[in-house]
């Protein structure tokens, strides 16, 4: 196993001498240099996981070695350690992408425990990952086993999607599998509760009917413009639940989800049924019946 490389570099390297060799008897490699010259010239020939690097040097400041760092390792985490704790530095060091900072004086394990957090962290998480899927694998099972309403169907489905996204990256393979065969244990029962129950959604007089394609736009967009607010719908083809929780990791630094909803497209799903129901508030056949001049059935 390759051995993890770090370097260290302080003007004040004499006084970190216990740290070093903590790291050292932890099982790291531990480079070390007392300047940003030094330091750029180690990044240049050595292959590096971690950097620590204090902020106040003679020569080239730690803000100036951090952008010369940056450009030879980009990918390399960078923990900034300082005496100062003036908001304008660590505004500076933050802004230009170290993975963390550290007041002086650090311990031991508080070193250690950034280390893990920058390097080991995706392992960590993965063991982690897994050991709550296995603990969760029973629940969701008997969940499956005992769905019988469409909000019982929506909750199985919301957790298959949050367990897929949080093991996509595990590093065991096997996991995956699992999460496959439980997924598919899924399919089969939905689509056995949905070709129970799909005909009954369409009685006006069912109480238990779920939002469907048709009615959309009456029952969320229309109230939405008469109240008088302006709106703006933006739809997607074929948008799963695991994609839209992906999308919005993003788009939550700009938006605010007020509600978070799944409703029932019609069946067949493909675009000439499903998009044109929604936006004609009508099922296909009520749509081929009222405009037969715009309805165009492709066989």
């Amino acid at each position: 196993m390759r051995l993890i490389t770090i370097l260290w570099v302080d003007d004040e390297m004499e006084l970190l001498k216990p740290h070093i060799l903590f790291l050292e008897d932890k099982g790291f490699r531990v480079l070390t240099s007392t300047n940003g010259d030094d330091a750029v010239h180690i990044a240049n020939t050595v292959p590096l996981d971690l950097i620590f690097l204090d902020e106040n040097m003679p020569g080239m400041n730690g803000l100036e070695t951090l952008r010369a760092l940056k450009l030879i390792k980009p990918n390399v985490p960078v923990i900034m350690i300082t005496k100062s704790e003036e908001e304008d530095i660590m505004d500076k060091a933050l802004g230009s992408k170290i993975s963390d900072y550290l007041i002086k004086p650090v311990n031991p394990n508080q070193i250690l425990l950034t280390i893990k957090k920058n390097i080991d962290s995706q392992r960590l998480v993965s063991e982690t990952t897994d050991s709550d899927y296995r603990a969760e694998f029973s629940k969701l099972t008997a969940l499956i086993n005992a769905a019988q309403t469409l909000d019982n169907w929506k909750d199985v489905y919301s957790k298959l999607v949050y367990w897929e996204i949080e093991i996509a990256e595990s590093t065991e393979q096997g996991m995956e599998e699992i999460l496959r065969m439980q997924k598919s244990e899924a399919n089969q029962g939905f689509s056995r509760f949905i070709k129970g129950n799909y005909n009954n959604w369409f009685d006006d007089k069912n109480p238990d009917k779920p939002l469907l394609s048709p009615n959309v736009f009456k029952e969320r967009v229309f109230p939405i413009i008469d109240s008088g607010k302006r709106a703006v719908l933006i739809l997607v083809d074929n948008l799963r639940l695991d994609q839209w929780r992906v999308i919005y990791r993003q788009m939550s630094d700009y938006f605010v989800v007020d509600k978070d909803e799944l409703y029932c497209g019609i069946l067949p799903s493909v675009t000439q049924y499903a998009r044109n129901s929604l936006f004609a508030g009508l099922m296909p056949m009520e749509i081929e019946d009222f405009y037969p001049d715009l309805w165009i059935n492709d066989e």
